[in-house]
């Protein structure tokens, strides 16, 4: 599944992605697994800075 398009990650208690197509899908992992793999992917590719949690000084 491409990071690009996901669009919500929600918890309904399963956790459910929606994709920009509108396509749902309902995997194992929790929310939270779930954004911190999109996180990390998206610091892989650089399109999300390097700050570390609770670094708000360049966040403007």
């Amino acid at each position: 599944m491409n990071a690009l398009y996901i669009e919500a990650i929600e918890s309904f208690p399963d956790t459910t992605i929606t994709l920009s197509n509108g396509k749902k899908y309902l995997v194992r992992e929790s929310e939270q697994a779930v954004r911190e793999r999109v996180e990390e992917f998206y610091r892989r590719v650089h399109l999300l800075g390097n700050l570390e949690q609770g670094d708000t000084e360049n966040e403007k």
